[in-house]
């Protein structure tokens, strides 16, 4: 049990402090402390963490600032076994090449950003197993691999549900063991950028509860440093129907209205999951792969056996609810052709039709009609040969879950919810954004000086391995650190940018007004559109009517501010402001691929009754969800949005490919020990 107990209740260290501020401004009447450091991180997540612990390594004077410590998704989210993708051993099959084109599979992410998170993830693994986190071993010390979501090798691994948690601690206690300052309940509200000579971003407002006082009463916070990191996650507040923690907003916002370029806004992933009113988890792995009775409940307490109306026999029910576990991002082609994703679109049917979805750990699937009722005997080849190699083929959900996953038990308990006892009501919901701000290989975004890791960054294409997210973060977080490093300006004068720093309170100013947009009101209307016309189930109407009233949202915006009522409101006030910018450019973004000509794939299904293919039922077709197919040469290119007056524009550009000559090792070793390999790729 106390193993139990170390891997699910993570006790995370007392984060270090900030520093104090020796300089203050007075701008536009405010007096602003001012703290100066040559890189700056946004966020304390697991990438963030990273970026800021490889740097402070690499003699950096490195700070973070973050709204929340421990407050963000790679604290507070997890799965059954929260994955970890890496490169594998050779029997897997595997070498970077291969990793490189798996991670890259479903088409329009850079060959060499793939690459290099291939090449950077045995780094990001050891170095995670050095500082501490559990990584499960054989007797040879091998890391223990699975199979998980678009990962045909089995390349996983993991510490259980709380994997990115224990990341986290893990970097926290190095952070403060190496002594880098963290700024916590900081918000960042507006990038510095100067304009002249060049184009770059010099720091970062922000807004902190500390520094509210008579001369200050927003608290406004100035950093100043030469590089700045976005590492704040994914706009987590973007859906209404949301596994995300409550509260993470992201900086995609942010870096629009800085106009830094953002790309693939149109690729995010939807799964099954409890949802975030409760205790916001993900169901993927053992949850079903333990193959639990999944059913409904109306008004009045009627059960249904919904999944019986859409596949043909109990053992193909029983088998691609297993499947969930591993396909368990919902995927647009595999709700064709009695596929996994079908049972996400039967569960999205049944929550339109007002009804309560839950899993029952002590019943197994019910048959269906006219057919034998379920047994381990009668699974399909692939489900058998799975529960058979873990020891699992018992009699009951809750036997084979106990037996392959006991972790996945103990951590409900933990939140008031024994599904030994009870069934588990749970939805589709958002759970990530492969999008985000347009990166290169080193992390570098359009606008000099500002960098990407983590969900913050667009590195991801249509689909990805399951886990293949915190390696990203991981790998950008190293390479991000190592540019940084690289590029650090010789020491001048401490200039203070007051240009900039006027601009950037005027515009944060300027949208705040007492009788302005109530940021509930903007957060109702911005979530439910989202969810109810840019989900995993579209159409050409819904996300073009959408896209006209986030515009006209964010027109009214505009013009009426949004409602400061109190001086502690300000953080919600920007971050809601900005949230409204995030929604109108990510529908600009599936606007411009939908009337394009594109079609479902990934995490959407294009609606559209001239469709291709439509999914069937044992019921007969589902002609309401006929769909368009994807066209094979969307996977090579990337749509890039960038803001465009007072909306957004997109462009398509072609996916990055890498330099597949051969290094040879005396021929390039100079340009590693000269520094040249930070320099060649600045055309």
């Amino acid at each position: 049990q106390s193993v139990l107990d170390a891997l699910t209740d993570v006790e995370m260290p007392k984060p270090p402090a900030g520093r104090p501020s020796h300089e203050t401004i007075r701008v536009l009447d405010v007096t602003l402390p001012v703290h100066r450091c040559e890189a700056l991180v946004l966020g304390s997540g697991a990438a963030g963490l990273r970026a800021a612990v490889e740097m402070k390594r690499r003699g950096v004077d490195v700070v973070v600032a973050t709204q929340l410590v421990y407050g963000g998704t790679s604290a507070c989210s997890g799965s059954d076994k929260q994955t970890l993708h890496t490169a594998s051993d050779s029997g897997r099959g595997d070498d970077f090449n291969a990793l490189a084109q798996a991670l890259g599979a479903g088409g329009a992410m850079d060959e060499d950003t793939a690459y290099v998170e291939a090449v950077g993830s045995l780094r990001a693994l050891a170095s995670l197993q050095f500082m501490g986190v559990p990584i499960p071993q054989d007797r040879l010390g091998g890391a223990l691999r699975y199979k998980t979501d678009h990962d045909e090798a089995g390349r996983a691994t993991s510490c259980g549900p709380r994997t990115s948690r224990l990341m986290v601690k893990a970097l926290a206690e190095e952070a403060a063991r190496l002594g880098v300052p963290v700024f916590n309940r900081t918000i960042g509200v507006r990038i510095l950028i100067e304009e002249e000579p060049q184009r770059r971003a010099v720091g970062l407002l922000a807004v902190a509860a500390r520094a509210r006082r008579a001369d200050n009463p927003l608290g406004f916070v100035v950093f100043l440093a030469d590089a700045l990191v976005l590492a704040a996650g994914g706009p987590g507040e973007l859906y209404r129907d949301s596994v995300y923690p409550k509260h993470c907003f992201g900086s995609l916002g942010l870096a629009l209205e800085a106009g830094i370029e953002a790309v693939n806004l149109t690729e995010s992933q939807f799964g099954i999951g409890t949802r975030r009113e409760g205790f916001p988890w993900n169901l993927s792995g053992t949850y079903a792969q333990a193959m639990p009775y999944i059913f409904s409940r109306d008004a009045n307490g009627r059960e249904f056996n919904f999944l019986a109306d859409y596949y043909r026999t109990t053992q193909e029910l029983a088998s691609n609810v297993f499947r969930k576990g591993y396909q368990w991002p919902f995927h647009a082609t595999r709700m064709l052709d009695f596929g996994s994703s079908l049972v996400d679109l039967a569960i999205f049917r049944e929550t339109q039709a007002g009804r309560t979805v839950l899993m029952d750990f002590n019943r197994n699937p019910e048959p269906a009609p006219g057919d034998a009722p379920f047994s381990l005997d009668r699974l399909d080849a692939d489900v058998h040969a799975y529960l058979a190699n873990n020891e699992a083929l018992l009699a009951t959900p809750i036997e084979r879950l106990k037996r392959m996953n006991p972790l996945a038990i103990e951590l409900y308990k933990r939140y008031k919810k024994d599904i030994t006892r009870e069934p588990l009501a749970f939805a589709v919901n958002n759970q990530h954004m492969n999008g985000g701000v347009a990166v290169d290989v080193w992390g570098r975004s359009s606008l000099t000086g500002c960098y990407a890791a983590g969900e913050a960054a667009g590195t991801h294409g249509v689909t990805r391995p399951g886990g293949a997210a915190l390696n990203a973060g991981q790998v950008f977080g190293l390479r991000c650190a190592e540019h940084i490093a690289a590029s650090r300006r010789a020491p001048g004068g401490a200039e203070t940018p007051i240009e900039a720093i006027e601009s950037g309170m005027a515009a944060i100013l300027g949208g705040l007004r007492e009788d302005g947009l109530a940021p509930r009101e903007i957060e109702r209307e911005v979530q439910a559109r989202m969810s109810d016309h840019a989900g995993f189930i579209c159409t050409h109407e819904g996300v073009r009517s959408a896209l006209d009233g986030a515009r006209a949202l964010n027109a009214r915006i505009r013009q009426e501010g949004v409602r400061l009522a109190r001086p502690d409101q300000a953080d919600k006030a920007v971050q809601w402001r900005q949230m409204a910018l995030v929604s109108e450019a990510v529908l600009t973004a599936l606007v411009d691929y939908v009337e394009a000509g594109g079609g479902s794939r990934g995490a959407r299904a294009l609606c559209d009754a001239k469709g291709e293919a439509t999914p069937q039922s044992r019921l007969g077709p589902l002609a309401e969800y006929c769909v368009r197919v994807e066209r094979k040469e969307d996977r090579d290119r990337q749509i890039v949005v960038r803001q465009d007056g007072d909306g957004f524009a997109c462009s398509l550009r072609e996916v990055r490919r890498r330099d597949r000559a051969p290094a040879y090792f005396e021929r390039d070793w100079p340009a590693f020990l000269s520094g040249a390999i930070f320099r060649d790729c600045d055309d």
